[in-house]
């Protein structure tokens, strides 16, 4: 965590109007705000986008609190922290005091970027897909000049019968890539077309749903490697409704896959949509994409952006609900106890933690929380010279692509490897290739009875099996990190008990405490900063109905 933390210091940013907030706070001049300001004064400008006219916090110690928010945002990691930046730029109007509160020491959560003897490292998410709200989130952070794209052209391969194999990148593809056989391929094209079982009348799996729809070989060969991938799932146990509920749609709105594909289509085109931002960039093809110095650089950017409105190492003890429908939170803070008043409070903690601090409020809500599952995953970060690739795997002497997955079924333990010093610019010193291998999940918990050296040589072992020389020199480990709790689960039942949840929060009166987080809206990052912009138009929403004395 320490790494993650200080990985941007060579890059400071200057928080905006910081002398302004502090002349109009109580905060003494040996503070380490009015300290950090004095820092600040000597750092060059970064310029984000936050509504003019925003305040500082005054918090007080003790009981009694000297001024209140609008909302706290329980948790600093990229949900919580774009939570805030939404309600900072998007809804300033009816949010214009925020708080965003991190137990740790460090903002980002798991996004954790090393750098190191020349390589640049994740040990937790690795990319994004570049929808236009994380360009969005990332133009209002300042950072459109450190985005980075992936090549859109690099294959991503899945092994199957000892070989890679290229998966299709555009529909022209469809009938040349060998993953798959041609009755396999026919299978699937009759079953998108609605050729196929109905559905059953129940909550489906991933795995039911695939194979009813669109054949075993699908299931097999692509869907189940790409749950290991994403989720480090079991697709017999996800939901096919709650883990891609767009696919879900397009059967129930359209009466098959291709049905609701066109209906979906027509309806776009008819909708009034918005002009395009003209400030984002236009990413080319199917692509993905991080940042110059990594992910880490983007909850660090919001951070600095939201400037003294991030409190660090403050942990919650208690939250309570007030008598004029507002919320009173109390902190273990570096300070001492402190306690803050706030109109509004979303939690984007894991549900594990939500769990506990709602239990003195709703019991109900609590044990629903409790029972989300997150699998143990591992990331083994290493690095071999570039002549331990097999020479079939180089294109013109480089390892061209964006990784490759492995199914269940195919005698490997590695769920799938990134190619990081292929996929983006500056990843590993000349002459090196830098892979990062993740291992565990659902379906291989015992990762967590194992030593690092154990997990290094599993992944090395398979490696060697597909794209490593047999006699090659051993890797340079760089890192192995261990998530005991890493995705949630979107298992069978999960939209459920989150309703349950909610409605448990709802029944204890608790109107104005929200929840959110990756649990909620989804794993992947883009989905996480989508799901802050649709949490954050509904805190406004609930904000602007309320009236406050």
């Amino acid at each position: 965590m320490a790494t993650g933390a200080t990985l941007l210091t060579d890059h400071p940013f200057r928080r905006p109007h910081l002398s302004t907030l502090l002349r109009s706070s109580n905060i003494p001049s040996f503070h380490p705000l009015r300290i950090s300001l004095r820092i600040n004064r000597l750092r060059p400008n970064f310029r984000c986008s936050i509504a003019e006219g925003s305040t500082a916090l005054s918090p007080s110690k003790g009981s009694a609190p000297s001024s209140i928010v609008d909302c706290v945002v329980i948790g600093g990691g990229i949900s919580g922290l774009c939570i805030a930046q939404a309600l900072a730029t998007k809804h300033s109007d009816v949010a214009p005091n925020i708080l965003v509160t991190e137990a740790r020491g460090r903002v980002g959560g798991n996004i954790t970027t090393v750098e190191r003897d020349g390589y640049l490292w994740e040990e937790g998410p690795n990319s994004f897909q570049p929808s236009d709200p994380i360009l969005t989130m990332v133009v209002d952070s300042g950072l459109k000049d450190d985005l980075v794209l992936g090549d859109p052209d690099a294959p991503r391969f899945v092994l199957w019968d000892g070989k890679l194999r290229p998966v299709p990148a555009k529909p022209n593809d469809l009938p040349f890539f060998d993953l798959m056989s041609l009755g396999g391929k026919i299978r699937a094209g009759f079953g998108a077309l609605g050729i196929r079982p109905p559905p059953p009348g129940r909550e489906e799996s991933v795995e039911e749903f695939v194979r009813r729809n669109l054949g075993d070989e699908v299931f097999e060969r692509l869907i189940e490697p790409f749950c290991s991938g994403v989720y480090a799932g079991d697709p017999s146990k996800l939901s096919m409704k709650a883990a891609f509920g767009k696919v879900w749609k397009l059967e129930q709105n359209g009466g098959s896959i291709i049905g609701g594909t066109f209906k979906a289509f027509q309806d776009r085109n008819k909708a009034n949509k918005p002009p395009r931002d003209p400030r984002l960039p236009k990413p080319k093809g199917q692509t993905v994409g991080s940042f110059r110095k990594g992910l880490a650089m983007l909850p660090n950017a919001i951070s600095t952006c939201l400037g003294s409105k991030v409190k660090l190492s403050w942990k919650l003890s208690s939250i309570s609900k007030m008598d004029d429908g507002g919320y009173s939170l109390t902190y273990e803070t570096p300070e001492g106890l402190i306690s803050i008043l706030s109109k509004s409070v979303i939690m984007t903690v894991p549900s594990y933690v939500a769990s506990t601090l709602l239990r003195p409020i709703s019991v109900t809500a609590a044990d629903a929380l409790s029972k989300f599952y997150y699998p143990p995953v591992a990331s083994v970060t290493i690095s071999y010279p570039k002549e331990a690739i097999r020479k079939e795997r180089l294109v013109d002497g480089e390892l061209k692509g964006f990784g490759q997955l492995h199914p269940r079924s195919q005698g490997v333990t590695t769920l799938g490897t990134i190619y990081s010093s292929s996929l983006f610019p500056n990843r590993a010193p000349d002459g090196r290739v830098l892979l990062l291998n993740y291992i565990g999940g659902s379906t291989n918990t015992e990762i967590l009875a194992k030593t690092e050296s154990e997990l290094v040589e599993a992944v090395d072992r398979d490696l060697r099996k597909i794209i490593i020389n047999t006699n090659a020199e051993d890797p340079l480990l760089l890192s192995v990190r261990v998530w005991p709790q890493a995705i949630p689960q979107f298992l069978i039942g999960h939209l459920d008990l989150l309703d349950t949840a909610k409605a448990g929060l709802r029944e204890a009166g608790m109107e104005g405490l929200f929840l959110g987080g990756n649990y909620v809206c989804g794993v992947a990052l883009g989905r996480c900063v989508e799901g802050a912009y649709e949490a954050a138009a509904e805190i406004a929403g609930f904000l602007s109905k309320k009236v406050y004395k």
